[in-house]
């Protein structure tokens, strides 16, 4: 197991781990995680309903996984096998996380649509860098609705394009991430 796995594991059981867990923890399974790369010669857009993630409404802290393998919906079945094996190399680097701590206070019910920022450590292709996140939370009859939108510079996560594909691949990916903790 890759250490930073072993790490992420361990942010999992520090949040299950609060005393009063059982009532002020929220989760989801099924959150959508879309990314999108804008080059010159070609739009690339995949997306996965996979994205686990929890959140401790005890001390705002939070982690969420998502396994690059549940990527669908490419141009093709070769720019997805090239995404899996060539650029994000999941044999090395299976899963992608988010993990840290909502900066504001969460009273819930939410009033109205409000925007929080999620600090944390943003693990893609083995590099961790921490980043401060936007996110938009909607208290619904079904739970916590939230979303966020982001860049990610393949640069800060030693993603490397070659230059036979450079203009196919832009060097900075959009990701939107949607969902419902319960």
């Amino acid at each position: 197991m890759l250490i930073k796995e072993f790490f992420f594991l361990i942010i999992l059981g520090l949040i299950y781990s609060s005393p009063s867990c059982a009532q002020n923890l929220i989760r989801t399974n099924a959150a959508e995680i879309k990314i999108e790369s804008n080059a010159p010669l070609e739009i690339i857009k995949a997306e996965s309903n996979n994205c686990q993630g929890i959140l401790n409404l005890d001390n705002n802290e939070f982690a969420f996984r998502i396994f690059i393998k549940t990527f669908e919906g490419f141009n093709s079945p070769l720019q997805q096998e090239h995404f899996y094996e060539n650029y994000m190399e999941v044999s090395d680097f299976p899963s992608a996380s988010f993990s840290g701590k909502i900066i504001e206070e969460i009273v819930l019910p939410l009033e109205s649509t409000t925007v929080m920022r999620a600090k944390g450590e943003l693990l893609i292709h083995g590099v961790v860098k921490e980043r401060i996140i936007n996110v938009t939370l909607i208290s619904d009859p079904d739970g916590l609705k939230f979303s966020s939108k982001f860049e990610v510079p393949l640069l800060d996560h030693n993603i490397e394009i070659p230059n036979i594909v450079k203009q196919k691949i832009a060097d900075i990916i959009f990701i939107s991430v949607e969902g419902i903790l319960r």
